[in-house]
This record gives C-alpha cells, structure tokens and sequence, in this order.
C-alpha cells in the first residue's frame, strides 16, 4: 500500500465474489448483525452502504460519494467506484449482484485480491441491508451500461435489467428501511453528517456530499477535508487553546499496513485519543493504541532525561501525565485486521502494535529534537501534569485514611439500601436536602439508595484531579458509587447498576445535571459508555378536579389530559410543580421513582467526537462557541424559569 498509495491495479471481477454461507435469519434475529433496532441500528443500515463505497475509495477507485435522504425517508447513496460485478456468478449461476444482496458473508473481501483493506470485514452490509429493507433497488454502471434489480425484504423480485448506456461507472443503492423491523423509520441527519465527516477526515481527498430533501428546502453538507486527519485534530481541538498551532503528523508503513498518527496539545486536564482500523472505531482501543501509548511515554521520558528536565533520581512521566490534554487519532490500516468480535471495538492484530510504537518512536524523537521550543512547551505540560498527579494521590490517600479514622467508608448523608447485588440496585443524586427528605421516605428502600447535594459542585472541565479531590460537592459521589475516578476508575466496582441524577425542571437543575454528567463523562467515562447514567423525569404539572387527578410532563400533555378528560380549563385545577421539594414522599415515588410507572431518560454516547465537542462548548472557557451554540438551540428550548 505505501508503493501506491492504496491503488489496487488487480481487476475486480465476478470470480473475485466469494460465498461463505446463505442469508438466514437476518429479519428473526437482526440486533445480531446491526446491533439493535433503536435508532442507532437504523443509521447502522446506511453506514453499511456508505462503508461499501468508501472501500472502493481505499482501493484507489472511487473518491466521490452522495447520500441522499429522500422525502418517503429512503436513503440513497450513490459513488463512482467501478461498479458491482454484474456477470453471472460461477459458482452460485446467479448475477453477481443478487449474491452481494441476498447470501450473508459473500463479497470480494475474503481474500479474492479485489480490496487492499477493508472496513467490511465480515461481508453482511449489502444483505442485511436489504434483509431490513421493506424496498431497495440498486442500480450498476459498469460496462458501458446500466444494470438495475430490486428487492423486497431481502429477495430480489426482478431480474437484472439493463435500463440504459452509462461512460461512467459506480453504483446507486436505495433502500427503505422495513417499519415492521425498527422502532422508528426517520433517520436523524445530524447524527448522519457527525459519522461521515469522521469518514471524511480518516480518508483525505473522499468527498462525502449529505442531503436531506425532506423539508421545504434541501439541506446540504460537503465533507471533504484534504488536511485528512490533521484537520481531524484542528476540529477536535477548535474550541480549546491549543499549545502549537499545527499538530504533529506522523505517518509509516510496513508490508500491506500503514499507521496514520496526529495530534496536538491543549490546555485542558483531559486526554481525548480516538483510535480506528480501516476507518472503523475501535472505541476498546487495541494494539495500535497500545503502540502510541507506549511509544509517546518513552520518546518523552528520554526527552526529559537527556536534557535533565526530569533529574536522575526523579521518577518517570506517567503515561497519564504526558497525555495529559493530549487530543490524537490514531488510524492504521491493514489487510487482515483481526477485531475482537462482531462489534469490532478492538483491535488484536499484535504486529500492529510494533509499527505503530516504532514509527512514533522514531519520528516524535525527530520532531522533538527538531523542535526544541515546542517540545519544552510539551514537557512543561508534562511535568506540571505529575505534580498534579502526586497532588491528587496524596489527597485521595488522606480521604481514605480520613473515611477509615473518622467515619464510615459512605458519605454520612447517604440513605443506602439493603440489597446487596449491585445489578439490582440504584442511587439516585438528588439536589437539595428538601427533595432528598422526600425521596428517602418515598423509595423502596431494598434497592434504592438516596444521596442529597446541595449547592453547585467544581466544573471539572476546567479543573485537574487533584481539584476534584478537593471538592466537598464530589467527594460524596465518588466515595457512594464506589468504582475511584479517572484512571483508577474500575466499573466492576460499581456499588450500583442505574446511576439517576434528579433535579428540578429549572435553569439551577439544568446546570447541575450538565455539572454532573461532565464530571461522569470526563473522570467515569466507562460509567456513560456503559449505560449506567439515567435522568429522572419528574411531572411538570398536576391536572386534577375533584378527587381524579393526573400528572403532565409538558403543557402538550395537560391539553391532551383535559381533552381525553371532556375537562374545561376553567373546570379543573392545576398546579406546576417549581421543584422536586413540593412533592409529597408519596408523589414523588408514584411519578418519578416507581419502576413500574416511571419515566427516565438513558444517557448514551452516540459520537465520542460530538460529545467531546458538546461538553468543551458548554463548560469550557471560550465564551463565542457557547454563545452560537445557544443561539443555533435557544429555538428547541420548550421549558424555561425566567
């Protein structure tokens, strides 16, 4: 791949399809292939398609690619690679396309020499895309002509017809996603330009062109990033201060893999590496990670020492203190990437992590002694970062010989339960001691635990660990939930299975919520990945006349109860509830903590890169990028306090 740049020179025709095995069982069981149904599954059918165009871009043949959301909420994607063979399949007497479409693991991904590398690891995209498809139609230029068939859940019910003359070559593929399969057929285009952009940016020179025609006007957006993931890192790091103005790029090869690496110093205390293999996410890291972990700890720690910046008797640089506001991608490609899993989260392929530490080794050595001014800045960061480290260790220990010495292990304001499985059990942080009183006589006090806050604790987008410590309003949930914080952060440790932050539905609520999830995000990141943080949704309103009454989450809610009710506003009363304290014990369990009547809302990290961007906006110093931020949301506001 370094000889061409990726240019595959081999033919890709129809004897380079190979079969695995049939389609089956793709609609009974389909969270198997896509991960769920949700929303997130349903974007996963469009990434599978796009995914099929960008490996024709990787093997040097396609470098433009549209994709359409069209008005019935259809997805079309269309690109200019060479087209999918149309020519009878030899083994399976069948044109080529119909086996890409209807038989699991066919494809020229399994070693038929017509893909250097390849996102599409297993060869399910197109099938269970169509699998999940009310409708697809998939139209072929290739040949000088134009090849189109069509499908209906999975089965082809026309031939391939040739429906015209085409110079050029690519592929369009149109597919409806089957309403009987997902939980919701509308497709989110945020989300879809958040994914492509991050295709966009690991693959500089593509051009991804997003459209949405379901509104009155066509919404567009061009991703197309020559900087590659250089301008990946400036993106990143476009709302931070930022120590050198151009991050370090650093690129090697070795046989069919090469390793991709940029990065670039901040002034933030937290560590953002985001790390993929054949432009796929390995969001559990793997050897490539492993590699630029090790490599950059041992080129600054030699660094520090030979210009005795860090003295001879001093001990070494932490991995943790020289990532310290460290943003990076770290991107390698290869031929036979080997993921742990269906989900391909992590990589395992071991001489990856040989490349990649020797590459970093050796060209972050270059660039340091090249640059001696900006590597003192690095190391300045560095060293500042381990005193800090040594700061916050020592007040972690004297928070633990003060818990041990003084009183019990658990905050003293901690209503715990009696259950001790903690895959049953629940805390709920609640602000203010009122609503706290209220919460601990209304719970079920077998699985739910009770913690009260009061006042506004550290925004820790702004503050090191050692601050965290420090702080009087966090100790309390570190010390309750049990798993330690940042580094030290072990979720098998976790004294509880659903995390629930309960505030008031006002401006002070809303800030402690956000106050409360960066903490979470920044120094429990696992706890966020894995599902455990949840919002309690407490009523708004209480809608009542007589001895009937009802709870409303919105003002659209109470219009809906009074009309289902025949109720005439002037006829029933109705009260809006300013905070958690004005509920009684009673109401509070019935509205907002009985598991069986409750509504919460899970908090899911969709794009890592997004919800790094989102928490640097509205915690972070600038002023500028929160003040657009408001004004582009302001209008999806529905409840404000003025």
């Amino acid at each position: 791949m370094s000889e061409n740049n990726g240019i595959n020179n081999q033919v890709y025709d129809d004897s380079q399809i190979q079969v695995l095995e049939g389609l089956e069982a793709v609609r009974k069981r389909p969270g198997m292939y896509i991960g769920s149904t949700s929303l997130r599954g349903l974007h996963h059918l469009v990434y599978e398609i796009v995914a099929n165009s960008v490996d024709e871009a990787l093997a040097g043949r396609c470098d433009d690619i549209e994709v359409v959301v069209n008005k019935d909420n259809s997805v079309t994607v269309t690109d200019n690679g060479s087209g999918i063979p149309v020519g009878i399949h030899p083994k399976m007497g069948i044109p080529t396309v119909e086996v890409v479409h209807t038989i699991l693991h066919a494809g020229g991904k399994f070693g038929g020499g017509a893909y250097t590398v390849s996102g599409g690891l297993h060869g399910v995209g197109a099938s269970v895309v169509n699998a999940l498809s009310e409708h697809m139609e998939v139209e072929v230029r290739r040949e000088g002509k134009v090849f189109r068939q069509i499908y209906e859940k999975g089965k082809a019910i026309t031939g391939l017809d040739i429906i015209g003359e085409s110079d050029s070559t690519g592929t369009r593929t149109t597919f409806k996603p089957d309403s009987e399969i997902f939980e919701d057929v509308v497709f989110d285009f945020d989300m879809m330009i958040g994914r492509y952009r991050e295709m966009a940016f690991l693959n500089k020179g593509i051009r991804i062109r997003l459209y949405d025609d379901r509104g009155e006007e066509r919404v567009e957006k061009n991703l197309h990033y020559e900087g590659g993931i250089v301008s990946f890192v400036q993106y990143i790091n476009k709302d931070k201060e930022v120590l050198h103005d151009m991050p370090i790029y650093i690129e090697g090869f070795k046989d069919s893999s090469t390793c991709e690496i940029a990065m670039q110093y901040n002034d933030r205390y937290v560590e953002n590496i985001f790390s993929y293999a054949n432009n796929i996410a390995t969001t559990e890291g793997g050897t490539h990670l492993t590699g630029f972990k090790a490599a950059i700890t041992k080129v600054v720690n030699d660094y520090g020492k030979k210009y005795n910046m860090i003295k001879e008797n001093d001990k070494n640089l932490m991995g943790e203190d020289v990532r310290e506001g460290l943003t990076a991608i770290v991107s390698v490609k290869l031929l036979e990437p080997q993921f742990e899993g269906q989900t391909k989260t992590k990589l395992g392929n071991s001489e990856v992590r040989s490349l990649v530490e020797n590459v970093v080794s050796e060209k972050l050595t270059n660039y340091m002694e090249e640059n001696p001014g900006m590597a003192r800045l690095i190391m300045d960061k560095c060293l500042t970062a381990s005193r800090a480290r040594e700061a916050a260790k020592k007040a972690r220990e004297l928070t633990r010989r003060k818990s041990v010495l003084e009183y019990s292990t658990l905050p003293g304001k901690l209503a715990d339960c009696s259950e001790r499985d903690p895959s049953v059990c629940e805390i709920y942080i609640v602000e203010g001691d009122s609503a706290g009183g209220s919460a601990k006589q209304g719970r079920d006090r077998k699985f739910q635990a009770i913690l009260p806050l009061w006042g506004k604790m550290l925004n820790v987008e702004k503050s090191r660990l050692d601050k965290v410590y420090e702080n009087e309003k966090l100790m309390p949930v570190i010390t309750a939930l049990g798993a330690g914080i940042g580094q030290d952060f072990d979720l098998s440790r976790l004294r509880y299975d659903k995390v629930i932050i309960m505030a008031d539905a006002d401006v002070d609520g809303a800030h402690i919520r956000t106050l409360l999830l960066t903490f979470f995000y920044r120094y429990m990141k696992p706890l966020v990945e894995s599902g455990h943080v949840y919002i309690a949704q407490p009523p708004l309103f209480k809608v009542y006349k007589g001895k009937e009454e009802y709870y409303a989450y919105s003002e659209k809610e109470v219009d809906k109860i009074q009309k289902e009710r025949n109720w005439k506003k002037e006829d029933c009363d109705m009260q809006r509830y300013k905070g958690l304290g004005e509920m009684s014990a009673e109401q509070l369990w019935e509205t907002t903590m009985n598991p069986d009547s409750r509504t919460m809302l899970k908090v899911e990290q969709g794009d890592a890169v997004a919800a790094d961007e989102v928490f640097t906006i509205l915690m972070g110093d600038k002023v500028e990028p929160r003040k657009e931020f408001i004004q582009i949301n302001a209008k999806y506001v529905t409840n404000l306090d003025v």
